[in-house]
């Protein structure tokens, strides 16, 4: 456990861990064994007099409690897709958006949450609404993370741009290309 930013209890890939009882809920070892529920609770008050915004190694002693790997990814997965369910719900056209806007929006609603996403950034939902991914790129900005995620995410929603941008130029090569066949067959006749 450690925690985040903000100040939240929280463990393996960003998972805030609300009180004791949350963190019961997991299945933490120590050492080989399975922690107990006492265990786990004196784990979490211990973290949560730490002081916060500190990398995960900083929490950690001998006797920490620790989730295996694979409990970390079934449950950065399961969160996951519960979000992109909430993403496909606000967003019908989610899966015909360019790869890097999903990414941004997972990101985004791992970080805030469905309603701090929605509700939080209008001017981001309009934009992507449209396919604006200029604009929303200007919208994506939080508070907490740090510039270099934010950047990370912008970038994302910018490579949508350029995405659309070559998409565009193969469209209008692809007609002048015909246009030139075209015009090429009407003077000089079908070429064999």
């Amino acid at each position: 456990m450690y925690r985040d930013t903000v100040g939240k209890v929280t463990v393996g890939v960003g998972l805030m861990l609300p009180d004791a009882k949350a963190a019961q809920a997991l299945p933490f070892l120590l050492g080989t064994r399975a922690a107990t529920p006492e265990e786990i609770a004196a784990e979490f008050a211990r973290v949560d007099t730490l002081a916060m915004g500190h990398a995960s190694a900083f929490y950690k002693t001998p006797a920490s409690l620790e989730l295996t790997q694979q409990t970390i990814d079934a449950k950065l997965t399961s969160v996951l897709q519960g979000f992109e369910a909430d993403l496909k719900t606000e967003f019908p056209h989610y899966d015909s958006l360019p790869d890097g806007v999903k990414m941004a929006l997972l990101d985004m609603i791992y970080n805030l949450g469905p309603a701090g996403l929605f509700k939080g950034f209008p001017h981001l939902v309009a934009a992507v609404q449209s396919g604006a991914w200029a604009q929303a790129a200007q919208h994506c900005t939080r508070r907490g993370p740090g510039p270099a995620r934010n950047d990370w995410t912008q970038k994302q929603f910018l490579s949508a741009v350029i995405g659309t941008i070559r998409a565009e130029a193969e469209s209008l090569f692809t007609r002048i290309l015909r246009q030139i066949r075209q015009t090429w067959n009407r003077i000089f006749g079908p070429t064999p």
